[in-house]
């Protein structure tokens, strides 16, 4: 009697257990992490032949290696211009091992090439060929921890192309915890994307807004676009003002705001004397 209401029990647990793998899609059962970039993640830009930028304005460093060319023409690049020299080159060298490694990263669910009208949720997925998106918007919901990672021409051939399309960030997401590996070049024309492209041939980028870092194995184009690289949107914390004389209180203040613009006083940090925060009247008694 006791090995058959074990057995039942066994049974009830299976059952629920599958009820509750049904109820979550499959792609959310894994914890997507961050693809390793090393030291391209630094590059707004980064090409392997040439880069192009046309009435365009880049924020963020912008490097070409083993190219050497980088063509301005009205452009105004807010970050270091690296042409075909040795941080480029560990750059580009960081890009393929990242762009190596993307490729083997098994999908969680298989996409068709038009991503418009598209809700989803941190996960990896697939096109086994092309994307192609005119005129529709993407949403990618989740917390800002969660990565999405897309993987364009899975088959071996692939573009990935936006003409007005928009990637929308819902839930608190991050644009640099989005990474799309393509197969071959990717095209964006008068498009709000998001994202960091990671390219086995040239970026064009006309028009419109790019968030996120933009590398390719040949030319990357930008036409009359505005690019913010992931470095630049990722702010350091904000420290507040504090009446301390010694050393960061609990409250992350900024011991430098206590001496009141002078550095004899009770900045410690700089050499000053410590103030008495109990003193009544301050440093000036």
């Amino acid at each position: 009697m006791q090995a058959i209401t074990a057995k039942r029990v066994l049974i009830v647990v299976i059952v629920l257990f599958a009820a509750l793998l049904s109820a979550v899609p499959f792609h959310a059962a894994f914890a997507q992490t961050a693809p390793a970039l090393g030291s391209a993640d630094g590059f707004a830009i980064l090409a392997g032949t040439a880069v192009t930028c046309t009435n365009s304005t880049v924020t963020g460093d912008v490097g070409v290696w083993p190219g050497t060319a980088i063509t301005r023409t009205n452009c105004t690049i807010s970050g270091a211009v690296h042409a075909g020299d040795g941080v480029a080159k560990q750059a580009y060298i960081d890009f393929l091992s990242a762009y190596s490694a993307l490729a083997l990263e098994p999908c969680d669910s298989i996409l068709s090439g038009d991503l418009s009208g598209q809700v989803l949720t941190p996960g990896v997925y697939c096109v086994a060929a092309a994307s192609t998106t005119t005129g529709g918007t993407l949403t990618l919901s989740g917390p800002s921890n969660g990565v999405w990672i897309f993987k364009i021409g899975t088959s071996g051939t692939g573009a990935l192309t936006g003409t007005n399309f928009s990637v929308v960030m819902e839930g608190g997401g991050s644009p640099c915890n989005v990474y799309w590996w393509v197969a071959q070049a990717a095209t964006m024309t008068n498009s709000a994307f998001q994202g960091t492209i990671l390219a086995g041939a040239a970026i064009t980028i006309t028009g419109g807004t790019f968030d996120g870092d933009a590398l390719a194995q040949a030319a990357v184009t930008m036409t009359g676009a505005t690019i913010t690289g992931c470095e630049q949107m990722i702010q350091p914390p904000v420290r507040s003002r504090c009446n301390q004389g010694v050393g960061n209180g609990p409250e992350n203040c900024d011991p430098g705001n206590s001496n009141q613009g002078n550095l004899s006083r009770s900045n410690d940090e700089l050499g000053g004397t410590p103030g008495n925060p109990g003193r009544k009247g301050g440093n000036g008694k």
